[in-house]
């Protein structure tokens, strides 16, 4: 029996129902207490063993490439000041070299 390994996501969407928020900010990206709502389904799939993401994106979805994407400045700015607890939890929205593709949907 083989194993589910790759998720695709469909996040194209404009988010009408949430503006004007979504104007200028991709629907995905918007947090729920301290977690944008993607990385909520990202942590389901992963405790699920998906290994792959593919995201469906259209116009606009900059920032949801970004937060995936390492942010070493950052990571560097939290280990010079002791700030470990929050660098685990930086390290939890990275997403390894391959593992993530983006399609853009026209």
């Amino acid at each position: 029996m083989k194993k589910v390994t790759k998720a695709i996501f469909p996040v194209a969407g404009l988010g009408t129902r949430f503006l004007p928020a979504t104007k200028s900010i991709p629907k995905e990206i918007m947090t729920l207490v301290d977690r944008p709502l993607i990385q909520y389904a990202i942590d389901e799939a992963r405790a699920a063993g998906i290994k792959e993401f593919i995201f469906v994106t259209s116009r606009g979805k900059g920032a949801l490439e970004d937060y995936f994407d390492h942010s070493p400045v950052l990571e560097q700015e939290l280990r010079k000041k002791g700030k470990g607890k929050l660098l685990e939890v930086l390290k939890g929205t990275n997403m390894d070299s391959g593992a993530i593709a983006y399609i853009r949907q026209h």
